[in-house]
């Protein structure tokens, strides 16, 4: 039994079809009454298409077919195959030639995308061979495409950071120095004496707003050190109860009428802390308390060892409480207290939770009695 395979079919059908289209098309133009010499072109037509979808040799068939159709049924004398005359020849080296210059170049490019289907048959083989038989290597590829990737990543990061440190001095001292200026200058006139008491009013607003615009620009600038990852600590032991007592004096000098209560000997722990962010951290605190505790309550801190080698730090004031629909967000920027909304920045409990969470530390509002606020922060100890 002959077997015959599917490419030689495809051949078979081809060469039929050079065959079989000049046939089909002399039939309809017999039936036609257009000029007889225009024919030529129409064959020519057949057998560039031809030679553009399957390439030289089938239109040199067709070619072959198409002269001597139109050479038996359209060159006088019809109805018979003889080469009369010069114009005869002309259609043939035309047909030969169309079949030939069209189809070597379809030719050439049906090889080349004959050729790079194989190669790319050839390469979906050899990757999915790759695949199932190095998977191993693969990962590692990928692992190795990652890490290039992600140490391109970290120098982006580095040189962000770095501009981000340089943009944040240039605005420190740009905006530092004539916020001081007006605050420095206002405050002096406010020691005159001889002045109306609508320029003294004036004045003092002016120096209010250069101090809230100054304490605006500071908790600006430190939150975004500490987002940027640009914050830097000297970590050192540090006395709770000295950092206390600073932070204590400093909220004297601005609330005279507020007093801090701690114990001395409760507050005599180290903690591995930088002395700076310590500070800003108790100031915090402690202005939040000031802000929100009614007058001629005292605030209270509080130090004890709860978790090993972790010291446990209470702000605890009389003040109205936070109310539930803000406990989730309290530590986000620019949130305030509904019945203090006009003071401070909004900024202070977010720059606590960095400075603190910068220290390996943690900081959390705590369930309490009513008429009792208490935030909880913990450090390392030293």
């Amino acid at each position: 039994m002959v077997v015959i395979k599917r490419d030689q079919l495809e051949e078979i059908a081809v060469l039929l079809a050079a065959v079989v289209v000049p046939a089909i098309l002399t039939a309809v133009l017999l039936q036609t009454h257009s000029p007889q010499r225009e024919y030529i072109f129409i064959y020519m037509a057949v057998v560039a298409v031809i030679a553009v979808l399957r390439g030289l040799w089938p239109a040199l068939l067709a070619a072959a077919v198409s002269f001597l159709l139109v050479d038996y049924f359209f060159v006088a004398p019809a109805r018979t195959l003889t080469i009369a005359d010069e114009q005869d020849l002309v259609n043939l080296a035309i047909f030969f030639g169309t079949a030939g210059v069209v189809g070597f170049l379809a030719g050439r490019r049906r090889a080349a995308q004959i050729r790079a289907q194989g190669l790319a048959r050839e390469l979906r083989n050899a990757n999915a061979e790759l695949v199932r038989l190095n998977r191993d290597q693969a990962a590692a590829a990928q692992a190795a495409v990652r890490l290039a990737r992600t140490e391109q990543q970290v120098q982006l990061l580095q040189q962000a950071e770095q501009e981000l440190r340089d943009l944040l001095a240039t605005i420190s001292h740009e905006l530092r120095t004539p916020i001081g200026t007006i605050l420095t200058d206002s405050t002096n006139m406010l020691r005159t004496q001889e002045m109306n008491t609508s320029v003294r009013y004036r004045i003092e607003g002016i120096a209010a707003e250069a101090r809230r615009l100054n304490r605006l620009l500071a908790d600006m600038l430190s939150l975004a050190r500490i987002e940027s990852g640009a914050l830097h600590l000297t970590l050192e032991p540090v006395q709770v109860g000295d950092a206390v007592a600073a932070a204590a004096e400093r909220l004297k000098r601005a609330a005279p009428d507020r007093t801090v209560e701690w114990d001395p000997k409760e507050a005599g722990v180290s903690v591995l802390a930088d002395w700076d962010s310590l500070g800003q951290i108790f100031d915090n605190l402690l202005d939040n308390a000031n802000r929100f505790a009614p007058p001629g309550t005292p605030i209270s801190v509080r130090v004890g060892h709860e978790d090993p080698g972790r010291v446990a730090i209470r702000v605890v004031d009389r003040g109205p409480g936070v109310p539930a629909a803000m406990r989730e967000r309290l530590f986000d920027r620019f949130v305030k207290g509904p019945s203090n909304a006009g003071d401070g920045t909004g900024l202070g409990l977010a720059i606590t939770r960095g400075l603190v969470e910068a220290h390996a530390g943690s900081i959390a509002l705590e369930d309490g009695p009513p008429g009792e606020t208490t935030f909880r922060f913990t450090l390392p100890e030293s």
